[in-house]
């Protein structure tokens, strides 16, 4: 998951108090995303392209408004001055025109990283994985450099796709984005198309070929990837305050555990509408797979339908309307059953274990602010989570 910071606007009924926004961030400030510098890192990228293009240098370098907390992305050129034939067989041709590229960069680990570790050999293996065995418009891969020298950490680069994705800051469900100002009928759509790209993925790709993305441990797929959550959780709390609503979530997922997981598959693990560039309302490139692992296909559809519930909630606890009708758990439940004959099972524990999981990241992010000095070490661990009163909902079986 690229954590985003928190938007900084209209408080929920959870936040955080003393005048702050979402998530402990003071009004008109965001929490800091990188410790690196992005023109040294642009220098440092020109002179490792020299050892894969002689000549080519990285131009038109940026890094995106919305850059995560997770591994981070710089947006550039590549720009040759020579068109030798044939073009080199694992990158972009060389040409006159520039070509456009992305590159994704194992988190800085002097900024309190979000994640214990950053696989990013594993992520790229992920996006060929999908690329081969599937329809879905996977961005192409072009290098994955594994010696930290160059830039710092592993990186890999990838085509850049164009398009438009759904914001996260400020996030699509208020007021000013094109998602918003959309027709009903072009939600309809996008919501659709999105939701064929779960369906295509998880029926597409053989298991077998991705058990390289097994949890590690025993029992059942499900069973390992809760289990790691807990490993993370202990790992967010280490030497901080505990959060007794995030066990009280464990607690419940033990009592309410699934009779029978169902069949494992590829799960993208951060799926979602942000996680897509869009070429009108239809999918472009699916982007983000860091959290890709094997388990039932309930994973991906929980995480799906409670991400836009959070901003759904947001918004709405903002005095805005925001967009009740898109990604309505109905919906995407009876969507994805009629493209794969699977129709979801135990939802209320995946909307539940969503949930649960974005509070981890969100107590991450927010002790994060606390090693940065951006704000207090919290009295209540549990005002940190900005979903709080959903996720005390969904506990006592009251938010759906």
């Amino acid at each position: 998951m690229t954590a985003h910071p928190p938007p900084a606007a209209h408080p929920p009924p959870a936040a955080p108090p003393g005048g702050n926004e979402p998530g402990g961030v003071p009004a008109g400030r965001r929490p800091r995303t990188t410790t690196r510098d992005p023109e040294a890192l642009t220098r440092r990228l020109t002179a490792w392209l020299g050892t894969r293009l002689p000549g080519a240098r990285a131009v038109a370098a940026a890094v995106p408004a919305s850059n995560g907390m997770s591994s981070e992305t710089l947006l550039f050129d590549i720009e040759h001055p020579d068109r030798p034939s044939p073009a080199p067989p694992a990158g972009p041709e060389r040409g006159a025109a520039p070509v456009s590229c992305a590159l994704r960069l194992a988190a800085d680990p002097a900024a309190y990283t979000v994640f214990p570790r950053y696989d990013m050999p594993r992520q790229y293996r992920t996006m060929r994985l999908v690329a081969t065995h599937t329809d879905l418009p996977v961005p192409r891969t072009l290098w994955l450099e594994e010696d930290p020298a160059h830039l710092g950490a592993p990186f890999f680069v990838m085509a850049r796709a164009d398009g438009r994705v759904p914001p996260d800051v400020m996030p699509y469900t208020y007021e000013g984005n094109w998602l918003h100002d959309a027709t009903d009928a072009q939600r309809d759509h996008l919501e659709a198309a999105s939701v064929s790209v779960l369906a295509r993925l998880h029926d597409q790709v053989p298991p077998a070929a991705a058990d390289f993305l097994a949890t590690p441990g025993t029992g059942s797929a499900l069973h390992r990837h809760v289990e790691a959550q807990r490993g993370y959780y202990s790992w967010v709390v280490d030497g901080r305050p505990r959060s007794p609503l995030i066990e009280r979530a464990f607690a419940r997922l033990a009592d309410h555990w699934p009779s029978d997981p169902g069949e494992t598959v590829l799960s993208w693990g951060d799926a979602r509408i942000g996680n897509i560039v869009y070429d009108g309302f239809e999918p472009a490139a699916v982007l983000d797979w860091e959290m890709a692992a094997l388990g039932p296909r309930e994973l991906d559809l929980g995480w799906l339908v409670y991400l836009h519930r959070f901003f759904q909630d947001l918004a709405e606890a903002g005095g805005q309307r925001g967009l009740p009708g898109l990604l309505t758990r109905d919906r995407v439940e009876s969507r994805y059953a009629a493209l794969t004959g699977h129709p979801p099972r135990d939802m209320d524990f995946h909307t539940l274990y969503a949930a649960l999981r974005h509070a981890i990241v969100m107590l991450r992010v927010a002790y994060r602010q606390v090693h940065f000095g951006e704000m207090p070490v919290p009295a209540d661990a549990d005002a940190l989570i900005l979903h709080r009163e959903t996720l005390e909902a969904m506990i006592e079986g009251r938010y759906w």
